[in-house]
């Protein structure tokens, strides 16, 4: 009975040393030009002693180093190695769920990324019609007449969102629609959770778009785009596909 007691004691004093360096990583994250034991015993809330013993074993094993002969302690080599090996790549984990989403509506299914001011294509699975969309990978497209490209934008910050939404029209001399037009649009697809492009990019092509928030802030797309001839009798059913799929990703963080 007493070697259970013991066991367990032993178990919860190795769960706090654990809460304790994350405690003190965390500390490093946040001012990583170097903190002296003092400031990291201070910020944490232990004993400096406590914070040395922890300290020593992170430097044992690289996961913090010295900054200075002053004794400024820094994240270490290690936690950069540890964070490459754990990045999620979402395009491996987004290709399922895209070819589940392509056989089910029989249409093609993309993946883009916002990149600073425009969607960049990252992967697509080609549907199984004869006539069908592409669009190859690596392709940028623009935001406010995309159906991605208007899911992202009501995932960024309103002032954002209007400043590169004026960009763009500046840019489009054709466009006869206005920047406030496109904002009301914007309102609506954060209540409704997808947006539409009815022949607004392409002409004969209309497409339906999700955003989500990925590892790091990023924001990722999801879109079918489908020729408009067969687009309206398919759209309640694209609408609830692509809404179960982004869950589907959404899960994933």
């Amino acid at each position: 009975m007493e070697n259970n007691e013991e066991l367990k004691n032993h178990k919860n004093h190795g769960v706090k040393v654990i809460s304790k360096a994350a405690d003190i990583l965390r500390v490093l994250k946040k001012d990583n030009k170097g903190l002296s034991l003092g400031k990291i015993a201070e910020r944490v809330g232990q004993p400096r002693s406590t914070v040395q013993r922890i300290v020593n074993a992170l430097l044992a094993e690289q996961l913090v180093m010295m900054t200075s002969a002053e004794g400024g302690l820094c994240l270490g080599p290690e936690i950069q190695s540890l964070a490459s090996a754990g990045r999620i790549d979402i395009a491996v984990i987004s290709r399922p769920i895209l070819t589940e989403l392509s056989e089910k509506t029989g249409e093609t299914t993309d993946l883009a990324v916002f990149k600073g001011s425009h969607m960049l294509f990252v992967d697509q699975v080609e549907g199984s019609h004869r006539l069908m969309t592409r669009s190859s990978i690596g392709d940028t497209f623009t935001m406010s007449d995309t159906a991605n490209g208007k899911a992202t934008l009501a995932l960024l910050d309103d002032d954002i969102a209007a400043t590169l939404i004026s960009r763009e029209l500046r840019y489009n001399e054709v466009c006869t629609i206005t920047t406030s037009d496109i904002i009301r649009e914007i309102e609506r697809i954060k209540t409704k959770g997808y947006a539409l492009d009815i022949n607004e990019h392409t002409e004969g092509i209309s497409a339906i778009g999700t955003a989500f928030i990925g590892p790091g802030g990023t924001i990722y797309a999801l879109s079918i785009p489908v020729p408009s001839s067969r687009f309206e009798k398919k759209k309640k059913l694209l609408i609830a596909d692509i809404l179960k799929a982004t869950e589907a990703l959404k899960a994933f963080f």
